[in-house]
C-alpha cells in the first residue's frame, strides 16, 4: 500500500511539474510583454517626448496599449502572443482607422533590444500623424 501511495505521489509531482512548467513559460511570455510595454510607457509618459501618451486607453470596443489622443496615434506592442493573429490584428487596425486613429505596431523584442530607436520611430510617427 505504501509503495502504491508513493508511486501516486511521484506521478502527481511529475504532472504538476509539467503543468507548472507550461504555466511558467506562459507567465514568462506575459512578463516580457508587460515588461516591454512598461519600459516603453516609462519613456513616453508625461509628454517626455513632446507628445502626451496615455496607457490602456479604450477606443471604441478596443483597449490599446498606448495612445496619443492629440494626434490620434495608437502604439501597439506585439509580443509572442500575436504570432498567428495577423488577421485579427489587421481587422483591429482597420477598425481603429475607421474611428480616425493611425496604428503603429512595434515588436516586443525591438522594445527590449533598442528602446531608443523605438521611441524615435514613435516620435516621428506622432509628428507625421499630427500633420495628416
Amino acid at each position: 500500500m505504501a509503495s502504491l501511495l508513493s508511486a501516486a505521489m511521484r506521478a502527481s509531482r511529475n504532472l504538476r511539474g509539467g503543468v507548472r512548467s507550461a504555466y511558467s513559460r506562459a507567465a514568462r511570455g506575459l512578463e516580457l510583454s508587460y515588461l516591454s510595454e512598461e519600459w516603453l510607457w516609462r519613456r513616453l509618459a508625461g509628454s517626455k517626448t513632446g507628445w502626451p501618451f496615455r496607457r490602456q486607453l479604450v477606443i471604441g470596443e478596443h483597449i490599446v496599449d498606448l495612445a496619443c489622443t492629440k494626434v490620434r496615434l495608437v502604439v501597439e506592442v506585439d509580443g509572442g502572443s500575436h504570432a498567428g493573429r495577423e488577421r485579427h490584428d489587421e481587422a483591429r487596425d482597420r477598425a481603429l482607422a475607421a474611428l480616425g486613429w493611425e496604428v503603429l505596431r512595434v515588436a516586443e523584442h525591438e522594445v527590449l533590444s533598442d528602446l531608443d530607436e523605438v521611441v524615435a520611430r514613435i516620435v516621428r510617427a506622432s509628428s507625421s500623424a499630427g500633420t495628416t
